[in-house]
């Protein structure tokens, strides 16, 4: 029995971790790597097996860095069985037809530039074709019911917190009487925030993967980020501009319009026009709509006066490619809400070249970005950016508001190991899904903290036998 980590090991995107059993390979997770548009198409396009000799892939949740890879793994020869939460087999419904969709439109923008000056295209990693065909092979299971993956093996699910449909894995494996307990985090949510239930932890393991997104960093706390946000959009009022604002299209648009539902309501802001510019938005509130079985107290008790905290009064769901485009005539002030979270792909891309250079402007990052994505160069207030291959300067204002953060924080991390480590049968730890400036501090916390424990930080392609 063994662990290889070939995606998110030592970085954030593209998580894909592997589990050997009696010469079963069992895939956690198979996510698109984000990064350079080249190097991007290298480590998505290839896998470091066949994937027709993986027998299953046990997904964590449906953002496209952990699930996004599945249809190229299909296309390839993958022939098993992908498990999930009914609400992750659901969302991955709409959001690996987006992204073949998206591929598809960026590649054809992308190639009329490379045409005009004579280089080779790129082609799209997977089609839509590919999508349907592994969306036939999800079987959704519910939160706490164990379900076999593989002789000798079988998995269960806890909330995760992090997005809807989000999960814990838990992986019990037997060999005659002997029981070893695999706990995979995948992306662990934070404890407090709206609309989702708080992450549960399993009383015990023997082995943890553990992600460290925000390894060495504390959130602020949620509650004032509303007010931050409040400060933000009456600044941004003033003179009269557009706040961008890059979301996912799952998890972090509905927190967001959460947030600006309660402050409406609250009469603490001016209502002005709202726009979500993403069509998997849509489909995705939707989605939430339908699974109130993932939903904590706070949002029960709101919609009990509420019929919705997804839409209200200015806000708008926008759809077509014309409405979109409409909206660069469209005169501040105005929230503009659009996909892809890291601004990589999609039609965020558009609204950040037809107003990043307007001081009036605003873009507010309320997510994770990655390292050599557009999101993280705009975070880092480069003062030019490349988007569709064209040089832009950055003057419209930047602001970060990690608060918004669907991701645990150090203090979560640890909270979150305490309590499996409680069960006295912890021996070790891979930390993956976070980049060596944020991993290494907590890899360093855990080895202090857990006597006895062997903790590691795994490079891409590292191999670890259990037994």
């Amino acid at each position: 029995m063994h662990l290889e980590f070939w995606g998110a090991a030592q970085a954030t995107t593209g998580s894909m971790h592997l589990l050997g059993i009696d010469g079963r390979r069992i895939l956690l997770d198979c996510g698109l790597f984000q990064g350079r548009r080249e190097e991007t198409w290298r480590r998505n396009k290839d896998f470091p097996y066949p994937p027709g000799e993986f027998d299953s892939v046990v997904l964590s949740h449906a953002h496209i860095d952990h699930s996004g890879n599945l249809p190229n793994f299909s296309k390839q020869g993958f022939k098993g069985k992908v498990f999930s939460t009914a609400a992750t087999a659901d969302l991955c419904q709409v959001m690996l037809r987006d992204s073949a969709h998206v591929q598809e439109r960026d590649i054809e923008y992308v190639n009329k530039k490379h045409a005009q000056r004579g280089e080779k295209p790129f082609k799209t990693l997977y089609t839509q074709d590919d999508v349907e065909r592994v969306l036939d092979r999800f079987e959704g299971r519910d939160y706490g019911r164990a379900f076999p993956v593989a002789p000798g093996l079988e998995c269960s699910y806890l909330d995760a917190g992090h997005i809807l449909g989000s999960a814990v894995t838990v992986l019990d494996v037997r060999e005659n009487s002997k029981q070893t307990r695999i706990v995979y985090t995948g992306d662990l949510g934070r404890r407090n925030i709206p609309i989702l239930r708080d992450p549960q932890a399993p009383d015990w393991a023997d082995v943890l993967i553990l992600e460290s997104t925000y390894g060495n960093r504390r959130h602020d706390d949620i509650a004032t980020c509303k007010e931050k946000v409040r400060q933000v959009v009456e600044r941004v009022v003033a003179r009269r501009g557009k706040i961008i604002v890059p979301a996912f299209s799952v998890g972090r648009s509905q927190e967001f319009v959460f947030c600006l539902h309660n402050l409406f309501n609250e009469g603490k802001l001016p209502r002005i026009p709202i726009y979500v510019d993403s069509p998997l938005a849509l489909e995705a509130t939707e989605i939430f709509r339908n699974h109130p079985e993932c939903y904590d107290e706070e949002m029960h008790e709101m919609l009990k006066t509420s019929e919705d905290a997804f839409g209200f009064s200015g806000l708008r769901y926008i759809q077509t490619v014309e409405e979109s485009k409409a909206l660069n005539g469209q005169p501040g002030p105005c929230i503009i809400i659009s996909a892809s979270g890291m601004c990589e792909a999609g039609r965020i891309l558009h609204h950040l070249k037809n107003n990043i250079e307007s001081p009036a402007n605003c873009v507010l990052i309320i997510g994770y970005m990655a390292e050599n994505t557009l999101g993280r160069k705009i975070v880092e207030r480069q003062s030019e950016v490349r988007i569709f291959g064209e040089t832009y300067r950055l003057r419209a204002e930047v602001v970060v508001l990690n608060a918004f953060s669907a991701h645990a924080d150090s203090e979560d991390l640890m909270d979150f190991t305490r309590r499996v480590a409680a069960g006295g049968r912890l021996r070790k730890v891979f930390v993956v899904h976070g980049e060596p400036d944020r991993s290494t501090p907590l890899v360093e916390r855990l080895r202090t903290e857990l006597a006895g424990v062997e903790v590691q930080y795994p490079e891409r392609g590292a191999r670890h036998e259990l037994q």
